[in-house]
């Protein structure tokens, strides 16, 4: 593959997020096929160095904007937006591959323009407000995609509800192979895993107490790892009571993550809603690490029948569920091996795959229209 393509995320690469790593995922598979890769997003005070060989440009003051329960790091600077434009200009790529194109506000210059294909990848599901009042103004966008995909049915559905545009279902990907790199680590106390933003839809707080009520009636005790940041720390480190049970990473790296699903026990994925894929779910099975999840449409789909799966929002449940997977590790190897083939089908390699077909039909659009 000799193509030039952008990659444009709406979200700084400096707070971890699932668009962001689908981002540079794509962003290394791509340069693989020896295209040319430029990706482009917010945060222009943002000076780390990513695990990518694609040109990385950051554009644009970052935010934190509220949306559907979480709170998004975005530019909304227009000057950003027209700078996303010219650098595109400049890249003069074949394609521009937008994730979440109606996100604000930096590729909206470049989507308008729509000067070359353009292919939306759309990942938020769950409808809201923000998507009813901005109807007419999402249709305009949407116009102006050659190819849309979505994540998930679940994100299929939020899309052509909000602005009437059908799309490709596809898939978020993984790395299979990154996830195995470092040893498997395994100690006396089961390690519970918890990775992502700390606020209130991702429900932190009854993986917490589920951890606690099962530490103070039973004499075996676990111990929940939690590593993200976000608005709902403070609270969470009051409910954890300076439990020596439940540790707090804060943010880690990429590295960092794939390590602790290697060193953890169980993965628990306890959100109560928004998810519209379970990226992370993927993650722990690449990783070797049995998944207990909310039973949420967006987990629901990733699980299959590898998760052990609980009704959201409710502690005891979550309990119960962990206590079931934990069970399962006297099983043998025989269903962690299942899973993790069961994860590898959703190899960013085969989600590429995919989108080469779209860029090519995306690309075939265009001319067309021209």
């Amino acid at each position: 593959m000799s193509a030039r393509i952008a990659l444009l995320s709406p979200y700084a690469l400096s707070v971890p997020g699932g668009v962001q790593e689908q981002v540079l995922a794509m962003s290394r598979e791509l340069c693989a096929r020896e295209a040319a890769v430029l990706v482009i997003a917010p945060d222009d005070g943002d000076a780390a160095v990513y695990d990518t060989p694609a040109s990385v440009v950051h554009l644009g003051r970052r935010r934190l904007v509220s949306a559907n329960g979480s709170r998004a790091p975005v530019t909304v600077s227009l000057v950003a937006s027209r700078r996303a434009r010219s650098a595109l200009e400049a890249f003069e790529p074949d394609v521009v591959h937008f994730h979440e194109p109606f996100a604000p506000v930096l590729g909206w210059s470049a989507l308008w323009a729509h000067e070359v294909p353009a292919v939306g990848t759309f990942h938020r599901g769950g409808y809201g407000p923000a998507l009813s009042l901005t109807r007419p103004l999402l249709r305009r966008f949407a116009s102006r995609l050659d190819v849309a995909a979505s994540v998930s049915d679940e994100a299929a559905i939020t899309l052509e509800r909000s602005c009437g545009l059908k799309s490709r279902v596809l898939f978020n990907g993984i790395e299979p192979e990154r996830f195995v790199a470092t040893a498997r680590e395994r100690g006396d106390t089961p390690v519970l895993f918890y990775v992502g933003r700390l606020e209130a839809r991702k429900g932190v707080a009854t993986a917490i107490a589920a951890t606690l009520a099962h530490n103070a009636r039973v004499g075996e005790r676990w111990r929940l790892v939690v590593a993200g940041d976000g608005p709902e720390r403070t609270r969470l480190e009051q409910l954890a009571q300076g439990s020596p049970s439940v540790e707090f990473l804060g943010r880690v790296s990429d590295e960092e993550k794939r390590r602790w699903l290697r060193r953890a026990d169980v993965l628990i994925a306890p959100s109560t809603f928004g998810e519209s894929f379970g990226l992370v779910l993927l993650e722990a099975m690449a990783s070797e690490t049995r998944v207990v999840a909310s039973d949420i449409d967006g987990y629901r789909h990733a699980a299959g029948d590898f998760a052990t799966l609980f009704r959201a929002g409710d502690p005891a449940e979550l309990e119960a569920a962990i206590s079931r997977a934990l069970e399962g590790e006297g099983e043998g190897d025989e269903r962690i091996t299942a899973a993790r083939r069961y994860a590898e089908r959703w190899s960013i390699t085969q989600l590429v795959d995919r989108y080469e077909e779209l860029y090519a039909e995306a690309t075939s659009r265009f001319r067309d229209t021209r």
